[in-house]
């Protein structure tokens, strides 16, 4: 055999074993999905992006799945069976109905996946292995006393509309909600539960499946009830923003303090326009990444992550982001806001 034949046949071989060794790395990489409740709220899309960057970090090979609407469990249900299809070692979800869901998160445990909530704690909480999430009823705390501090004495006769998430009541929804009226000096009755209050100043609930038309057409149905609902909580920003395209419609947008939770830099400069009062800022980057990283050392150690000290749940924080500040009630500014949004 030639020189040339045995320098090809030898470098056929380098890049045969080359090919072999790529092969079985890929074979071994550790794979992870992440199942978020849409792919165009901005929340979501930031979370996707923080998945996407650590995974990139770490090399694990991530596959998303997303709802097509808030509130579509069915295609969550559907995202989970095939992660389990594919080997997953872990998923990251924020869930859409957080009871439903728990059977379908104890099939993919069984087959040996370690399952994080991000955002969103399952219902039980204990169903996931983990929960990376804002403390959704302190941002709802927040954003209550904020409201009732800026009304002053007027904030014993407000005239207060709540636009919640879905009628399935997932516990982000009702952990904000509740949370408010905590703020505000309401009382909540259940705390676990939308809308079994008894207040005068309550004059109703609406559905805006998280999105500004679901806003719009929630806040024309509370104006309905009472043309002069002055106080509004929204379950997130694009819903604050629809609540607000429906009081500037009929004159009305000076006269309602609208407040919100989430932090993106839409919703910060909504803040700095005066659509919204204030709101409470969460970082969805962080939970995902955390979450990215716990599925990898969940798979090469099997260790789970902990909770924060005296929580059931990982806290990944929230600030109050206005420019009016209120007395007794912790705030960053709109310019620290938009350092620090998203989106």
């Amino acid at each position: 055999m030639g020189k040339l034949t045995l320098l090809a046949a030898a470098s056929a071989a380098v890049v045969a074993g080359m090919m072999a060794i790529s092969g079985a790395q890929a074979a071994d990489a550790v794979k992870a999905c992440l199942i978020t409740k849409t792919d165009t709220n901005p929340f979501f899309v930031k979370m996707k992006e923080g998945a996407q960057a650590k995974a990139a970090e770490l090399g694990v090979e991530l596959k998303t799945y997303a709802g097509k609407v808030d509130g579509d469990h069915d295609s969550q249900v559907a995202a989970i069976e095939s992660c389990i299809a594919d080997g997953a070692k872990g998923i990251l979800i924020a869930a859409s109905d957080t009871k439903a869901i728990v059977d379908s998160v104890k099939k993919a445990q069984a087959a040996g996946m370690v399952v994080i909530a991000l955002d969103t704690p399952l219902d039980p909480i204990d169903a996931a292995d983990a929960t990376f999430a804002t403390d959704n009823l302190e941002a709802g705390k927040l954003i209550g006393a904020w409201a009732a501090k800026t009304l002053g004495d007027k904030a014993a006769t407000a005239k207060i509309g709540f636009l919640d998430l879905v009628p399935s009541q997932p516990t982000v929804d009702v952990l904000r909600d509740q949370g408010f009226m905590m703020g505000f000096g309401i009382d909540p009755k259940d705390p676990n539960k939308i809308g079994d209050e008894d207040d005068a100043r309550i004059v109703g609930h609406d559905v805006t499946n998280g999105n500004e038309e679901g806003g719009r057409k929630a806040m024309e149905n509370l104006l309905q009830k009472d043309a002069d609902i002055n106080v509004i909580h929204t379950i997130n920003e694009p819903a604050a923003v629809g609540a607000y395209q429906a009081l500037k419609a009929v004159g009305k947008e000076k006269d309602v303090l609208i407040v919100s939770v989430d932090g993106g830099c839409p919703g910060v400069m909504a803040v700095a326009d005066g659509q919204i009062g204030a709101t409470s800022q969460q970082y969805p980057l962080m939970m995902a990444a955390y979450g990215i990283e716990a599925i990898k050392k969940w798979a090469d150690t099997g260790e789970k992550p902990a909770p924060t000290e005296g929580k059931a749940f990982f806290d990944t924080g929230v600030n109050l982001v206005t420019d009016k500040p209120a007395e007794g009630v912790p705030s960053i500014s709109v310019a620290d806001g938009t350092a620090k949004c998203w989106g």
